[in-house]
């Protein structure tokens, strides 16, 4: 934990620092292979909902050592029941199966109770059944739908006016992008979708957007008054504001991963499938999800639409200008377009990219020309010299030559000449 500590300051103080926005093509492509497979598997497979959004009947009795699932779905299916879903959970009272049916009759249904008593033996006290009607599965679908467009809508308003409408689309396109790969998992592994499900996914896109937010003020932090000076472009400082937030994003995520990996693993093995058990997946999944998409998507995307920005670009030209060291005599060979003398010759407009080199030009001239404490001693120290060695000509003013004598006319002190 100490080394993890020093890390995290090297990495605040800029002692080290990984090119996390510089690499965004890389990142990007591995986002796009995640969400290619995701949007496959949506499409192929589909998602399982549960009884809660489609509506049916849930049959619940105690399990036995012998039985199996196999028999379970063909009481069902002798019944007249066909596409029955079957699961085995785990209680604190012992092992039990869970059948889900559609929309059945009365009849149905005492058919279906009748075969569950004949072919595995239960009592029909211990049968317990749960209808519900297709009309409240399609009004839960309804509210879901609309608690997560709300919860969007909301999200983007907010860092609108919080921070910057791009911030706010940077922040929608890493959401979406945890929505979208959380959501694949249920069709990859053949969970149902429940309401649990429902309540985990809102959950996950809380907790991604709060470790968005934290980096995006850490951003803004770093690129204020960025403008007045050539020192950093924007992805540059976005990157250290990257960097400064990266210990305690991984720490969050870690500290936050372990309880849900807990009720994941250990509860679902024990408890078996049921609402924990979904809870936990899309919890686990989208924690996940969301750490990687605040690093490595929602800071890569705002810097390159910050960069798209006039004044922006401006700044990119000065700081490579700087870097480079550039003087006017190399500034004007780049300048001289190809073709020969005539074409060296010819004018040409000045452009904004001109005026972008001249300023940053006269930044490093208004440098250079100030001496420092070093030249002006060494320049002392040259003087001294130059007048105590024997020989050699004293600085000073310049002397006058003197008159030949035949010329020369010597007038006694204190007269002065007539006019």
């Amino acid at each position: 934990m100490s080394r993890l500590g020093q890390l995290g300051g090297k990495l605040y103080r800029g002692e080290v620092s990984y090119d996390f926005v510089g690499r965004q093509r890389r990142w990007y492509a591995i986002s796009g292979a995640i969400l290619l497979i995701s949007i496959v598997a949506l499409f192929v497979r589909g998602l399982d909902f549960s009884v809660d959004f489609k509506g049916g009947a849930v049959f619940q009795f105690p399990a036995a050592a012998s039985q199996t699932t196999t028999q379970v779905q063909g009481a069902v299916s002798d019944a007249g029941v066909s596409g029955a879903q079957v699961q085995q959970l785990n209680g604190l009272h012992g092992k039990s199966w869970q059948v889900q049916t559609k929309s059945l009759t009365s009849a149905q249904t005492l058919q279906v109770e009748s075969s569950l008593e004949s072919q595995l033996g239960v009592s029909g006290s211990k049968i317990s059944t749960t209808f519900v009607g297709p009309s409240w599965g399609s009004t839960i679908t309804t509210k879901a739908v609309q608690a997560l467009i709300t919860f969007l809508i909301v999200i983007v308003v907010y860092l609108s006016i919080a921070f910057e409408w791009k911030m706010a689309v940077a922040a929608f396109v890493a959401l979406i992008h945890d929505l979208v790969i959380a959501t694949s998992v249920y069709a990859l592994t053949g969970f149902q979708v429940s309401p649990a499900t429902v309540i985990g996914l809102l959950t996950i896109l809380g907790y991604s957007l709060y470790d968005t937010v934290v980096v995006f003020d850490k951003v803004r932090e770093n690129t204020a008054g960025l403008l007045g000076g050539a020192r950093s472009t924007y992805s540059q400082a976005a990157n250290l504001a990257l960097n400064q937030t990266l210990v305690r994003s991984i720490n969050t995520s870690l500290i936050a991963l372990l309880p849900v990996a807990a009720i994941l693993f250990v509860g679902g093995g024990l408890l078996g499938a049921g609402e924990l058990k979904d809870l936990a997946l899309v919890l686990f999944v989208g924690m996940l999800s969301g750490t990687y998409s605040s690093i490595f998507i929602a800071t890569p995307v705002l810097a390159d639409l910050k960069e798209r920005e006039p004044q922006y670009r401006a700044l990119a030209k000065r700081v490579s200008v700087r870097a480079a060291g550039g003087r006017p005599a190399k500034r004007a060979a780049a300048r001289a377009p190809a073709g020969g003398r005539a074409a060296a010759i010819a004018p040409r407009a000045a452009t904004a990219d001109d005026a972008a080199l001249d300023e940053a030009d006269d930044e490093q001239y208004a440098d250079d020309a100030v001496p420092s404490a070093d030249e002006l001693t060494t320049t002392a120290s040259r003087v001294t010299a130059a007048r105590s060695t024997p020989g050699t000509a004293r600085p000073g003013p310049r002397q006058q030559p003197r008159r030949s004598g035949g010329t020369a006319r010597h007038r006694p002190a204190g007269k002065r000449k007539r006019r």
